[in-house]
């Protein structure tokens, strides 16, 4: 999918430059003269570091559909904010932490703090990774919204939504898989690794419903659901082609129109897959703000502005605790859920994440909405950090 950029900008192409770091002018730093083809996830790795942080404690009012406050007057503990968003700002050589590129908190629905730092801009979209599932989670939501899927559809096989692969080439039990079983990564595919890259050398087979085919075919036979869990690129994908096959036109065009074009999200891009499809596992990009949007969707049980924008009962279920993947983790249709115990008080978590740390927290009994972006190998610090950091916070007094 080639970059979004709904909004009107400048159309020269000039070089990308650092922009003002300094809260004074209350500007946050953005990339001057940006156009569609300065956003790439390669050319976002060339940005250059911010050479002050950004750190605006007042977030500025845009008309993108965000309501903004004052941290502090309108909510939450501004010393203990600050003082864990001057950590981030440090200097750092390690490569797994230490590379945050923006922090903001929505709280009560208001966004109250918006932080910018090294490669963060206000308005380049920052590469998301496997955040990017939890976005494709939410395109179903609208489509259910839309009545293009239902509830009920969730236990339907995908087979009966896929109409173009043939049936008759399939391993053994592919007829069974659900929409929810490959939501929520047990769909039982598994291919070894050798077969994958000759799949990936033949990109031509892969077009269309010819990568669920594939995953499909090649496949050792699928168990009896429950199956055991395994985080998985087939199981997204088969997400992405499901929106493909019951929504008109496009899942490009849907995505684009339906889910985020009525939030606001204008600027993003979001990268296409062996398919022709919009990747599911990896591969959008996000201004921070528009996480901050996402985040308050879920938050709010699927309405934005007054209007129920996601079917409220398939939010509540994506978000839901449905298997668990180790002592701590559980997952729901591509969103974790967590339960953080912090001076003897348990708090919910709704979690989207992504590999180098990009992060949505949403903690529903604080109506708070955490996010985060970084370019840290792995996961970084911040998963474990923010929550113990930042929940006392905005703890009532």
């Amino acid at each position: 999918m080639k970059l979004k950029i709904l909004a009107r900008l400048p159309l020269l192409c000039l070089p990308l430059l650092a922009g003002k770091a300094q809260s004074g002018n209350g500007l946050a730093p953005e990339v001057t003269d940006l156009n569609a083809k300065d956003v790439s996830y390669e050319k976002e790795k060339g940005l250059p570091y911010l050479k002050k942080p950004f750190i605006s404690l007042a977030p500025r009012e845009k008309k993108d559909q965000l309501s903004v406050g004052t941290l502090g007057k309108d909510g939450g503990d501004k010393e203990v904010v600050l003082k864990y968003a001057r950590t981030l700002a440090e200097k750092s050589e390690n490569p797994k932490s230490g590379k945050t590129d923006s922090l903001l908190i929505a709280y009560k629905g208001k966004l109250l703090f918006e932080s910018y730092f090294r490669r963060g801009r206000a308005n380049y979209p920052h590469y998301q990774m496997s955040i990017t599932k939890s976005y494709t989670t939410m395109a179903l939501g609208r489509a259910m919204q839309l009545d293009y899927l239902s509830m009920e559809d969730l236990d339907k096989p995908v087979l009966s939504f896929l109409k173009k692969l043939d049936a008759s080439k399939l391993t053994k039990g592919a007829s069974k898989i659900t929409l929810h079983e490959a939501m929520h990564m047990s769909s039982g595919i598994r291919l070894h690794q050798k077969k994958i890259h000759q799949l990936i050398d033949r990109p031509g087979r892969l077009l269309g419903q010819g990568q669920i085919q594939a995953y499909l075919q090649f496949s050792s036979p699928i168990p009896p659901y429950p199956r055991d869990y395994k985080y998985q690129a087939s199981d997204p994908s088969i997400s992405m082609q499901v929106l493909q096959s019951v929504v008109p036109g496009s899942a490009e065009d849907f995505i684009r129109d339906e889910l985020l074009k009525p939030m606001g999200i204008l600027t993003y891009h979001w990268q296409e897959d062996l398919s022709g499809l919009p990747k599911s596992a990896a591969g959008s990009s996000l201004l921070s703000r528009d996480m901050i949007k996402m985040g308050l969707l879920v938050l709010n049980g699927g309405e934005w502005k007054g209007k129920q924008h996601l079917t409220g009962a398939f939010v509540k279920k994506a978000t839901s605790p449905i298997v668990q993947t180790s002592p701590s983790n559980h997952y729901g249709y591509f969103w974790w859920r967590q339960t953080w115990e912090i001076a003897q008080k348990k708090y919910p978590c709704i979690q989207g994440r992504g590999a180098g740390g990009q992060f949505i927290f949403v903690l529903p009994t604080q109506d708070l909405v955490i996010v985060a972006t970084a370019h840290n190998k792995g996961m970084g610090k911040m998963l474990w950090e923010i929550p113990g950091y930042l929940i006392p916070a905005f703890n009532a007094k």
